[in-house]
């Protein structure tokens, strides 16, 4: 097992954007994007999918000494324009993340925010493209709220509808989920596995490791000021994990049980998938 364990890396929207003081962790120059690309080729990285995470995590096969997978939050469409094509470049997977309630609108929420340009968002046709090119489609809610913050009947709705949705419009099963905002708690956590995901990627930093449950993943954020050397700084260094990492890591290997148990396909085992961790 690499003691560094996988680097998740989670990037927002990639393009043309004026220089910015706040909100960078959203933006990645695309020219950036590219040459962060390039360094993970150049430097053997493995690029994962979210199924090859889970299944190095339980040791199905030995975790690869340099791990990474890429995720992309919000479903931006600008990820088809400048992000994709790098992508099919280097024949790296990577997990787009889609809001099912706001599919081919605009982002309204950066309306909080005077001046700042507001984006597009990727429609049901634009995702279907997407899968058809090998990315894999998670569930970021149905409205972008923060499940932590809501009450018990809104978190179910937004967890549960999201996924329902979004396997409407792609034909398949959708797996994989992003807390908005890196908001949850432990309800999010019961209904997250009561509708049947297999992961969850939050905003706590670090890498992601078997201490982690497989519905706390970390990740580490990927900044419009970020220059290569930051970026394999991310990557190559290892930090003790932050106090909020730290205590879910706990959480999961004390008191993490019944919420796994509450997955629909608990009895059935864990699925046996062929992986090129």
């Amino acid at each position: 097992m690499s003691p560094s364990g996988i680097s998740i890396l989670m990037y927002h929207q990639v393009g043309d954007f004026a220089p910015m003081k706040a909100h960078r962790a959203n933006y990645c120059d695309r020219r950036r994007f590219a040459a962060q690309m390039g360094l993970l080729a150049r430097l053997g990285y493995s690029v994962l999918t979210l199924d090859e995470v889970l299944a190095c995590l339980r040791g199905e096969p030995v975790m690869p000494p340099r791990a990474v997978a890429l995720t992309f939050d919000d479903a931006y469409e600008n990820f088809a324009d400048y992000a994709l094509p790098v992508l099919e470049k280097h024949g790296f997977p990577a997990t787009v993340y889609a809001i099912s309630g706001w599919l081919g609108r605009r982002a309204e929420w950066f309306s909080k925010d005077p001046g700042r340009p507001i984006p597009n968002l990727m429609s049901g046709a634009r995702l279907r493209e997407m899968r058809a090119a090998g990315i894999t489609v998670g569930s970021h809610t149905a409205n972008h709220v923060k499940l932590g913050e809501v009450d018990l009947a809104t978190k179910r709705r937004e967890i549960r509808d999201s996924k329902a949705a979004l396997e409407d419009v792609l034909g398949e099963a959708v797996d994989h989920l992003c807390y908005p905002f890196g908001s949850f708690d432990r309800e999010t956590l019961h209904l997250a596995a009561e509708a049947g995901y297999r992961s969850a990627t939050t905003c706590l930093r670090g890498a992601a490791t078997p201490a982690d449950h497989p519905l706390i993943l970390p990740r580490k954020a990927i900044s419009y000021g970020d220059n290569l050397l930051g970026v394999w700084w991310k990557l190559a260094m290892k930090h003790a994990p932050k106090p909020a990492l730290a205590e879910w890591r706990r959480w999961a290997l004390h008191d993490a049980k019944e919420a796994w148990q509450r997955r629909p396909d608990h009895a059935d085992g864990q699925e046996q998938q062929e992986d090129r961790c």
